[in-house]
């Protein structure tokens, strides 16, 4: 089966697709669109930034694109199947007599030295162009839309002065609408290549079955991980099956109660249903890398790969989330701390695959904190991220949840810290006895990202800081400027 994509609106359609080619290899390459760079095939750092644009849901009896960026190097070719894809090459303005023209952002960023060598220049136009055009991300600040870009020659304040004053172009995707009705898949698309297979379901039943009959594949849903083991680690993977286009996965409810995540729920779309769980967690996911891997990051992929310091797993925890497995034979439900087994193993068996998430909403007298710490504070990953939910009745802690990552081989809830503060009074004392406590807690490791010493001490400031900031402390450089 071809995998086919729309390009400027012309269908792009290729055969005998290897599972694991990337967009990046295939623009430059095949159709020698040179302008996305490789800078880290990683994922890192921007230069390959492209726009993908996929039908949302239809009202009105019609539906729109919807425009998100994203990384090139790391986004396999049957995921585009049934997508548009837009270049640097593609903003050319159409119908001119002046072929090399420059849209108005362009044309910006020439006038106002926002190139140096111009390396970069591309991924930070697509990632500001897609800003303007009402992309996926597009009600962030310009310096959050540009933070998964890196620019070696240090010329941001020009790249942010031209996207402040470049915010809105027109984007016409009305002949693009009928175009990807006509290229979408209807059925389970599937590939082979040389004997390595790739599916792409479209329904959960059909995933449950693929999976029961090829219990050895990989699931891929957003590739920011799984992108790496293929440009890095240069692995060969026989078999994969894409969950990023089935709609029940891409599913938000949100209720009075709680939130319930579909596992192909983007961090990005997520982002606005989190933050109104608490202001934390709008905080620790504007700081889940950049803007471009959230785009493509999935709440079910964060959890399933079951890293040690993956951002999302110890706030959740914290919460008290659930989640769901499925298989051929049905689902399962469990506390989330119960799927990290030990360091790469989970509690999955073979054929099941995480179908959901579910979060309850914190209650009026729960007092949270969530913190993330990492050597670089955007698009980093955690050296220790530490969540805390205290219900608070009166002047004492009726029940305690505390959640680390980064502090074990697996996100751990900290039993012996909850036990210190659970029944006791929310003082400066409670709080150093549980401080203390985290030592029984947790015996973390020494790495690149900081000693076992730092892990402990930096936990248990960041307990300290949850009564602080209950105190009425300021506890950031942000909050420090806001007193003034």
């Amino acid at each position: 089966m071809a995998v086919r994509f729309l390009l400027d609106g012309e269908v792009i359609e290729l055969a005998d697709v290897d599972p694991t080619a990337t967009v990046l290899d295939h623009l430059r390459y095949k159709l020698r669109r040179t302008g996305t760079k490789e800078g880290c095939a990683e994922g890192d750092c921007g230069a390959c930034t492209v726009l993908v644009g996929e039908l949302t849901d239809e009202v009105s009896g019609g539906g729109r694109v919807q425009w998100r960026a994203v990384n090139a190097c790391i986004l396999f070719l049957p995921m585009l199947d049934g997508k548009a894809l837009m270049t640097v090459e593609s903003l050319e303005p159409k119908n001119n007599e002046a072929p090399g023209e420059l849209n108005p952002l362009q044309a910006c960023m020439t006038a106002n030295g926002s190139s140096q060598c111009g390396f970069c220049t591309p991924g930070f136009v697509m990632a500001l162009h897609g800003r303007a055009i009402g992309a996926s991300g597009c009600d962030l600040p310009v310096a959050d839309v540009i933070a998964g870009n890196l620019c070696r020659c240090t010329g941001y304040g020009p790249i942010l002065e031209a996207g402040e004053a470049v915010t809105s172009l027109p984007q016409d995707d009305t002949a693009l609408i009928p175009a990807l009705q006509d290229i979408a898949p209807q059925d389970t698309a599937s590939g082979e290549h040389l004997g390595r297979k790739w599916f792409a379901p479209r329904e959960p039943a059909m995933l449950a079955w693929l999976l029961a009959e090829h219990p050895d594949a990989r699931i891929v849903a957003g590739a920011t991980d799984v992108g790496l083991w293929v440009t890095k680690g240069l692995r060969k993977l026989d078999k994969l099956v894409f969950i990023g286009d089935i709609p029940e996965l891409r599913a938000i409810d949100e209720t009075l109660d709680g939130l319930d995540l579909g596992a192909a729920v983007t961090y990005a779309r997520a982002h606005e249903a989190l933050a109104r769980l608490h202001p934390d967690l709008d905080e620790l996911t504007r700081r889940f890398a950049g803007l471009q891997v959230r785009n493509a990051a999935t709440i079910g992929g964060n959890i399933a790969n079951g890293s040690p310091i993956g951002d999302g797993p110890p706030a959740l925890i914290a919460l008290g989330a659930t989640l769901t497995l499925r298989d051929v034979e049905g689902r399962r439900t469990m506390p989330l701390e119960d799927y990290f087994l030990d360091y790469g193993k989970q509690d999955r068996g073979p054929g099941e695959f995480v179908e959901s998430v579910y979060v309850p909403r914190p209650g009026p007298d729960t007092v949270i904190h969530i913190a993330k710490l990492s050597r670089r504070f955007d698009s980093d990953i955690s050296a220790v991220c530490g969540a805390f939910a205290l219900d608070i009745r009166g002047s004492l802690i009726a029940e305690a949840r505390v959640a680390f990552g980064g502090m074990a081989a697996t996100p751990r809830r900290a039993t012996a810290c909850e036990a210190a503060l659970s029944g006791k009074p929310f003082t400066a004392e409670t709080i150093e006895v549980a401080a203390l406590a985290l030592r029984q807690d947790f015996t973390p490791l020494t790495d690149v990202r900081g000693s076992a010493a730092y892990r402990l001490k930096a936990a248990a400031n960041l307990l300290r800081r949850l009564r602080a900031r209950e105190q009425g402390q300021a506890i950031s450089v942000l909050e420090l400027q806001a007193d003034g």
